[in-house]
């Protein structure tokens, strides 16, 4: 029993197309799930400085675009928030 040379081409060419789909769909997934991360850490950074800031009557809004700002930007996200609060 032969195998026609055709059909083991038509099966390397699916193949590489499925590998080729799988890592299109794998590289936005992997930017979503940093960016959930870095929006829940920074949802605790904010929960932090609004508890140390509770002591001299300070606090900066905890919102999903506050949280991603500090996320996405870190420590000077942070900053930025809190330099705006005092401006605002």
């Amino acid at each position: 029993m032969r195998i026609p040379w055709e059909l083991i081409l038509a099966f390397a060419a699916g193949l590489l197309l499925m590998g080729f789909a799988g890592y299109l769909l794998l590289v936005p997934m992997r930017f979503l799930w940093r960016l959930a991360a870095g929006a829940v850490l920074g949802a605790l950074v904010l929960m932090v400085i609004n508890a140390v800031g509770s002591l001299v009557d300070f606090s900066v809004a905890v919102n999903p675009f506050t949280a991603l700002a500090v996320g996405f930007l870190g420590l000077p996200g942070a900053i930025l928030l809190i330099v705006l609060q005092f401006i605002l």
